[in-house]
């Protein structure tokens, strides 16, 4: 039988973890929201002033150039709920107002080299993408999202976690929407096991004409997947749509058809759809695997300078936990403290390789004290 028309009966999976949050249980519980002192934000605009070099590679930063000491408690522990609370945290206080745009670029980026390691995002191989509105026909064979202004699908992007810095908000509209991934296949599974069980099997991913030349244009993937009792899900409806108009990708069922309409009216629904505006200096943060999210359309500034802009990075943090082994074909590799995830593209050359493993073990030194005692 084909893997997308299993016929177990899925039941609610982590359903007691933090992960496993409501709309309203997020708006009542701000323990996800972390706020930077004056003095945090302020040490870090002079941090960033002093490192930063007008048309140096990003690459050639390195984490010590940036001292964030008074920042860090309030960083580490946003980025801690996101890999291991509910997923999703909001850090406001960014010091944008003293800030250029460039600066704040290499703000968003320093914070990046304290956590993990930059995963790269699309045919050019870039490890910072600036999400503004440039034209991109978001539904289209090669339409990528960050760089539109459309209403975007409920989605995941392909790293561990991602990071969000607001620089500018649009005119109007542009608001960011995030579900736990793992309360909607709950409320599957309870409301229609029977289609809840699909998003256990095969789907097709288009790589919207972005693979590596060692990679297919589309790759298969389940919506859903479990390990050791933890729940992971990867969904772009965008992506699998595309994917059927690529030769080779067999056709959707009438049933998988069903099962991602029903995702998406689940992902939407008040109880699980959290909606929040970003503002000037915030960074949000999402963890891939146990939360999805959106936007709605926007209307931009007429002002160059004033349109909407923020930055966004993927990252493997170095203490990232084992994927499921489907999740190979999208991720390269599925083992815990492994780097990986990301779009390489065609310029993924021997200088970005070398930055990786320069970060990687940098950070890995930060987990093994007593390493620094040998």
């Amino acid at each position: 039988m084909d893997g997308a028309e299993i016929a177990t009966v899925v039941r609610p999976v982590a359903a007691g973890t933090r992960a496993a949050w409501s709309a309203p249980e997020l708006a009542a519980d701000p323990s996800w929201v972390f706020a930077l002192s004056e003095g945090a934000a302020g040490e870090m605009a002079r941090a960033v002033r002093r490192a930063h070099r007008p048309g140096q590679p990003l690459t050639d930063y390195r984490r010590e150039d940036f001292d964030f000491s008074a920042a860090l408690p309030v960083l580490d522990a946003a980025f801690a709920e996101t890999r291991n609370g509910r997923g999703i945290a909001l850090v406001q206080g960014l010091p944008r107002e003293a800030l250029s745009e460039p600066e704040f670029e290499l703000l968003t980026w320093a914070i990046g080299l304290h956590a993990g390691v930059p995963r790269p995002q699309g045919k050019a191989t870039h490890y910072l993408s600036a999400v503004r509105d440039v034209g991109t026909v978001y539904r289209s064979g090669t339409g990528r999202g960050y760089s539109s202004n459309a209403e975007l699908d409920f989605h995941t992007d392909g790293a561990d976690v991602v990071a969000l810095t607001c620089f500018n908000t649009a005119k109007a509209g542009g608001m960011s929407m995030v579900s736990s991934s793992v309360t909607a296949h709950n409320i599957m599974a309870s409301e229609r096991p029977d289609l809840a069980a699909l998003l256990h099997g095969t789907f097709h991913f288009s790589r919207q004409a972005e693979q590596a030349p060692d990679e297919a244009p589309f790759y298969p993937h389940p919506i859903y997947a479990a390990l050791e009792g933890r729940l992971h899900s990867r969904w772009n409806r965008n992506r699998i749509i595309s994917a059927q108009k690529l030769p080779g990708v067999p056709p959707l069922s009438a049933a998988q058809h069903a099962t991602i309409d029903l995702l998406d009216e689940i992902l939407r629904r008040p109880s699980v759809m959290y909606a929040m505006h970003l503002a000037p200096g915030d960074m949000q943060l999402l963890n891939s695997h146990v939360t999805l999210h959106s936007r709605t359309e926007f209307e931009d500034h007429d002002d160059p300078a004033a349109k909407r802009l923020l930055f966004r990075l993927w990252l493997t943090p170095p203490d990232a936990r084992a994927l499921p082994e489907a999740w190979l074909p999208g991720y390269r590799s599925v083992a815990a403290r492994t780097v990986r995830g990301g779009i390489r593209g065609q310029a993924y050359d021997s200088v970005r390789r070398a930055f990786e493993r320069r970060q990687a073990a940098a950070l890995a030194m930060l987990l093994e004290p007593e390493a620094n005692q040998a």
